[in-house]
C-alpha cells in the first residue's frame, strides 16, 4: 500500500518497553498518564468536558447543538480520541509512539472487561454501555495512528480511501451509534462525509505534513501531473502542482456532495452538526480554491467570521433545506 515506510530510530530500539513508555509519557500532558486509582465517572467526565473545550473550539460550538444528555457521550468519544491522536503525534519518537499506543490499545481492552482505569475509559465505558457502541471503531482509530507511524506515502487514492476507512470514518460511526441513528445506509453516507473532511485536511495542510515526512496525496497523481516532492520542498506552487491540487479539491467536493443525503435521515440536532461540519468541509476546499490551489506558501485557513457565520446558519436551521434539495456549491472544516 505504502511507497515508503519510516523505521524507528536506532537510538530507541535499544530500550526497553518500559523505558519507551516513560519517555513518551514525559512528552505529554501529565494527566494524560494513567491513574494507581480509578476516578469516578463524575470525575472522569468532568476531565473529558475539560478536555474537549479547551482543545477544540468547534466541538464547543457544534455542542450547542446537540441534547444535553448526549454531551457527556461526545466529550467522552472526543477525549479517546484527542489522547489517542496526541499519543501517535506529539510524543519524541516513533518507538515511543508505537509503545503509547500498544498500552492504549490494552487499555481500551480492558475497558470493555470491565476493569477502566484512565478518565477516558471510565467516561467511555458509560457511553459504550448506555449507547451500545462495539469496540471495532475505536480500535480502527488506533490502527490507523499506529500505521501514521510508519507510512509515509500513498500509491493511489483508494490507498488513501483505505487509509481513511480507519483515521476518519471511524468517528462519523462513533457519532451515529451515540446518537442513536447507526445502521449500514447512514454509515456508508457517513463515511463519504468523513473521508471527505479528512481529504481536505490533508490538502489544507500538504506543506504541515511534508514536514512530519508524511505525503498524501496519491503517488500516481503526483507522476500523472509531474508533481514530486522536490515540488513540495521549495514551497513554490507551480502550474502542475495547482492543477494537481485542483483535482485532489474535485475529488474531495464530490465526496461531500455524496454525503449530503445523510443531513435528511437523522434527527435535527445531529442535522445542524452535519450541516456546521459539512459546510466547514467544503470551505477549506474554497479557502484552497482562492488561493489558486497554492497550499505551500501558506495554509489555507477559514476566517473568524465565516466560521461564525456558519455556525450561525446551523443554529437558524437556514442552511438545511438548501443542502436536502443538494443544491450545494463549496463550503467546511476540521479543527485546525
Amino acid at each position: 500500500m505504502t511507497a515508503e515506510t519510516l523505521q524507528p530510530e536506532k537510538e530507541t530500539k535499544a530500550l526497553s518497553q518500559g523505558e519507551l513508555l516513560a519517555r513518551g509519557w514525559g512528552a505529554l500532558p501529565a494527566s494524560y498518564r494513567i491513574p494507581d486509582v480509578a476516578p469516578t465517572l463524575d470525575e472522569a467526565r468532568a476531565w473529558c468536558k475539560h478536555l474537549a473545550e479547551s482543545h477544540y473550539e468547534n466541538f464547543h460550538v457544534a455542542s450547542w447543538f446537540l441534547p444535553k444528555a448526549l454531551r457527556p457521550h461526545f466529550h467522552s468519544i472526543y477525549a479517546y480520541c484527542r489522547v489517542s491522536d496526541d499519543l501517535g503525534d506529539e510524543v519524541g519518537s516513533t518507538a515511543e509512539a508505537l509503545a503509547l499506543l500498544e498500552l492504549w490499545g490494552r487499555e481500551l481492552d480492558a475497558c470493555y472487561e470491565g476493569r477502566a482505569r484512565h478518565p477516558v475509559f471510565v467516561a467511555l465505558s458509560e457511553t459504550i454501555r448506555t449507547c451500545s457502541i462495539p469496540k471495532e471503531p475505536f480500535a480502527d482509530l488506533l490502527r490507523a495512528f499506529r500505521q501514521d507511524q510508519t507510512a509515509t506515502r500513498y500509491a493511489s487514492m483508494q490507498d488513501v480511501l483505505e487509509y481513511c476507512r480507519y483515521s476518519a470514518n471511524p468517528v462519523g460511526r462513533l457519532v451515529l451509534y451515540a446518537c442513536g441513528e447507526a445502521d449500514e445506509e447512514k454509515f456508508r453516507l457517513s463515511d463519504a462525509t468523513c473521508s471527505a473532511l479528512q481529504l481536505a485536511n490533508f490538502w489544507q495542510d500538504v506543506r504541515v505534513d511534508y514536514a512530519k515526512g508524511r505525503v498524501y496525496i496519491p503517488q500516481d497523481d503526483m507522476r500523472d501531473f509531474d508533481v514530486t516532492d522536490d515540488t513540495i520542498a521549495t514551497g513554490v506552487a507551480s502550474l502542475e502542482f495547482r492543477a494537481l491540487l485542483r483535482h485532489e479539491v474535485d475529488y474531495a467536493r464530490s465526496l461531500f456532495e455524496r454525503g449530503l443525503p445523510l443531513i435528511s435521515m437523522v434527527n435535527r440536532d445531529l442535522a445542524l452538526d452535519l450541516d456546521l461540519f459539512s459546510r466547514g468541509g467544503l470551505e477549506i476546499l474554497n479557502a484552497i480554491e482562492h488561493r489558486d490551489y497554492d497550499v505551500l506558501s501558506a495554509r489555507p485557513a477559514i476566517s473568524k467570521r465565516t466560521k461564525l457565520a456558519l455556525a450561525l446558519r446551523a443554529l437558524s436551521g437556514k442552511g438545511l433545506p438548501f443542502l436536502r434539495l443538494g443544491r450545494i456549491g463549496h463550503n467546511p472544516e476540521k479543527a485546525a
